[in-house]
């Protein structure tokens, strides 16, 4: 088993339920169980900065499946939940958004998948929420998730609810 750290989130429709719903799907993926969730977090568009607010949350999962697979997994929830990936568009409007930010402490590199997540240690919308379920989880070439945030602007993110 691999404890593998998932990014979520959503800024079309009921983000929040999304989010939620999305976490819980999480639990039912083959050869994987939900270890733990952060809460959720309103959080600034990053990069297309003319979109709505995102709901941001991450997970962290037990898996058996290899990166690659779990990574297919990720893709077809999204898809499941509405997620169309136009060509060309990033960091666009999304129904949902499932990265693959850490597997274990491994460092992938393949054509389809970059793990850690590439732009990891410099997203504290990612960050922050991780932070809740795996502070001390190591950011290959970066250090822990705790140390990275910690010289991190997050006064823009919000937590939701309690």
């Amino acid at each position: 088993m691999v404890v593998a750290c998932i990014g979520l989130g959503a800024n079309l429709g009921d983000a929040q339920a999304t989010v939620r719903a999305a976490i819980q799907a999480l639990d039912r993926l083959p050869q994987t169980r939900l270890l733990s969730a952060s809460r959720l977090y309103r959080t600034p568009a990053w990069g297309n900065e003319a979109q709505p607010d995102f709901v941001n949350a991450a997970a962290a999962v037990a898996t058996e499946l290899s990166a690659p697979a779990l990574l297919e997994h990720l893709l077809a929830t999204e898809q499941a939940f509405g997620r169309v990936r136009e060509p060309g568009q990033q960091w666009g409007p999304r129904t949902l958004d499932l990265d693959l930010l850490l597997y274990g402490e491994q460092t992938i590199a393949l054509p389809q998948l970059v793990v850690p997540h590439p732009f990891l240690h410099e997203r504290a919308f990612a960050l922050l929420p991780l932070a809740d379920v795996a502070p001390s989880a190591l950011i290959p070439g970066h250090g822990t998730v705790h140390d990275v945030l910690a010289d991190m602007k997050i006064a823009d993110i919000e937590p939701i609810g309690g």
